[in-house]
């Protein structure tokens, strides 16, 4: 029998979508601190429609990024379970759980994550190449046209603003055309002009390809831009608001 939780959280996700692309349950993550038990995570319970735009809040230390964590295969649970794209997270070991992100998967973080020593063009394909998929360089660049660089296509890390550097993890999240976009604090580390364009970035080529949006942050004015919104506080789902947004 579904629990009544999880039937909501279900019906929740096909309001928006056909199909659920994530699917998460009475999920638990404690950490050993010393000799006592830290529970940051306490059964969260959430199901995400395909296609739509989300957003995770709360204060610092609430548990937003070890959600992250967990929702992405980057971690493991506690208690509870994962369903990603259709695959549950505990059948599949480091190795596919590493090939599962490469397939479906998307990131945007707050601190860009750029290989130093790789041209924009090249850090952008990095996905692509991991497959071995033909024709990499030539969809990176194609990319880095959409985000409005394509003057930088050979420049360097080191080369380029903070903007740009967060246009080109943008590209980047696309390449392997994801079913599920995760974006952690994106526009964290920069300033209120060059995070609103960047902010305008993100949903617009989330929309053109309709890959389910995950935003993290603490930033209400951003997560007020997607249609759900989902609050935590010491660990636990406090509030789940759809229909909120804005813009």
């Amino acid at each position: 029998m579904t629990d009544p939780a999880d039937r909501s959280s279900v019906d929740r996700a096909s309001a928006v979508g056909t199909e659920t692309v994530l699917d998460v349950r009475n999920l638990s993550k404690t950490y050993i601190s010393g000799d006592r038990p830290l529970t940051v995570l306490d059964d969260v319970s959430f199901a995400i429609g395909a296609g739509s735009a989300n957003a995770i809040v709360g204060p610092s230390g609430s548990g937003k990024t070890t959600l992250l964590g967990l929702c992405a295969g980057l971690d493991q649970a506690s208690k509870g379970k994962v369903v990603l794209a259709g695959t549950p997270l505990s059948d599949l070991d480091e190795d596919a759980r590493a090939r599962l992100r490469n397939e479906r998967v998307g990131f945007v973080f707050q601190t860009f994550q750029l290989v130093p020593t790789l041209s924009a063009v090249e850090n952008v394909a990095v996905p692509l190449e991991l497959r071995g998929e033909h024709g990499a360089m030539r969809r990176a660049a194609e990319l880095l046209e959409r985000v409005g660089l394509a003057d930088r296509l050979h420049h360097y890390p080191t080369q380029l603003s903070g903007g740009e550097q967060q246009r080109v993890g943008i590209a980047r999240a696309f390449i392997n055309r994801p079913k599920i976009l995760f974006a952690d604090e994106p526009t964290g580390s920069l300033d209120g002009q060059t995070g609103g364009a960047i902010e305008d970035l993100l949903f617009e080529i989330n929309a053109e390809a309709g890959t389910t949006l995950i935003v993290v942050t603490h930033d209400l004015e951003l997560a007020t831009r997607t249609g759900r919104v989902i609050r935590l506080r010491d660990g636990r789902i406090v509030d789940d608001e759809s229909d909120v947004m804005t813009t």
